[in-house]
């Protein structure tokens, strides 16, 4: 798979994951947030808690599956990247935990979306 079709596939799966999040009743804070530590692809109020997720699309499992996909250095990474977000942001929930959206496209059907909570 190219580059180019690479990122537009990681785009559609975190608009699929976004609208996903949505009909669960969160709210979008926001979606592709950098820092100096990493990416957040989506980051979430569930009530009262700070959701940060991290988006997985696949067309196939040929290299695993999607949630296999988050690495210990991943979740670090996130970890890091949320604390720089509630710095910039200046807030202080609740709580905060850090989930997996994996959004499946198959060849023919539309997408299936399944949200793992407080993977870490």
């Amino acid at each position: 798979m190219t580059y180019a079709r690479n990122q537009a596939l990681g785009a559609y799966g975190e608009r699929i994951a976004a609208d996903h999040l949505r009909s669960l009743g969160m709210v979008i804070l926001a979606r592709n947030w950098t820092c100096q530590h990493g990416e957040i692809d989506i980051v979430a109020r569930d009530g009262d808690t700070l959701v940060v997720c991290e988006v997985k699309t696949r067309t196939s499992t040929t290299h695993g599956t999607a949630l296999e996909a988050v690495s210990d250095r991943k979740v670090t990474i996130l970890r890091r990247s949320l604390a720089r977000w509630l710095d910039v942001h200046g807030v202080s929930p609740d709580g905060v935990r850090i989930d997996v959206v994996t959004v499946w496209v198959p060849r023919s059907g539309g997408p299936r979306v399944e949200r793992i909570a407080g993977v870490a």
